[in-house]
């Protein structure tokens, strides 16, 4: 694996854990796919440094669970914000 990659499996690790950022986000701060981010944290990084992979793979984890949640408020608030502008 070039180091570079190695490199930003490790960023985008520590970003993860630093901010309890989502794959998305993730994605969008360093201009990559999500499928990149992912398989970054589950593949690549197990292979160059394993305890920091647990440790990212649990907060995506969390954010795996939660995201019905989170979408849940999201349309809540566009369907209030479609009401308030039809009043």
């Amino acid at each position: 694996m070039k180091d570079y990659i190695e490199e930003r499996a490790v960023s985008i690790a520590n970003y993860i854990i630093d901010s309890n950022a989502t794959v998305r986000q993730t994605a969008k701060a360093f201009g990559v796919s999500k499928s990149t981010v992912h398989k970054d944290v589950t593949e690549r990084l197990t292979q160059v440094n394993p305890a920091l992979a647990a440790e990212a793979r649990k907060v995506l984890d969390v954010n795996k669970s939660e995201r019905h949640i989170r979408g849940g408020l999201a349309t809540k608030e566009k369907y209030l914000h479609q009401q308030g502008s039809l009043v």
